[in-house]
Parts: C-alpha cells; sequence; structure tokens
C-alpha cells in the first residue's frame, strides 16, 4: 500500500477509473453480442438499427481509450459485411 498522500490519491481514483471502464468495456460487449443474436435470428432492419449503437459504442471506447482504433474499425467491417450477407 502506499504510503504518500498522493499516491494514496491516485490508488483511489485509478480504481473508479477502472470501474468505469470495465463498466463501458462490458455494455459494449454486450450490445455487440446482441448484435451478433440479431444476426443469427432476426431481420436484416433489426440488425442495422443494432448496428448503429454498436458503432456508437465502438466509437466512444476508441475516444475513452478502452479499445484501439483498428479493433473497432475490424468489427465495425466484419458486422456489416455479416449483415449485407443478411
Amino acid at each position: 500500500m502506499a504510503n504518500i498522500k498522493s499516491a494514496k490519491k491516485r490508488v483511489k481514483t485509478s480504481e473508479k477509473a477502472r470501474l468505469r471502464n470495465k463498466s463501458k468495456k462490458t455494455a459494449m460487449r454486450t450490445q455487440m453480442k446482441k448484435l451478433e443474436d440479431i444476426i443469427t435470428t432476426g431481420t436484416k432492419e433489426e440488425a442495422l438499427v443494432q448496428y448503429n449503437v454498436v458503432s456508437s459504442k465502438l466509437d466512444r471506447a476508441v475516444g475513452k481509450g478502452l479499445v484501439q482504433k483498428n479493433y473497432a474499425a475490424r468489427q465495425k467491417s466484419n458486422f456489416m459485411k455479416k449483415i449485407n450477407v443478411m
């Protein structure tokens, strides 16, 4: 455990940020799973609506530094390929 006052504060803020990041990343993954389910069982219109949600979540995650830019681009590209095949 930290002994210096500023280090103790940093531990607290780091923990808050970790929990916030974990929550955002989990929400993003949940939306991605919903889109996968819609692609396998739903209609193309539903998939496009959900794709917009997923795309927004991915872009926000990139902006916050939760995921890399190429990861988000690859995911969006793969989802669009699957939707276009529907």
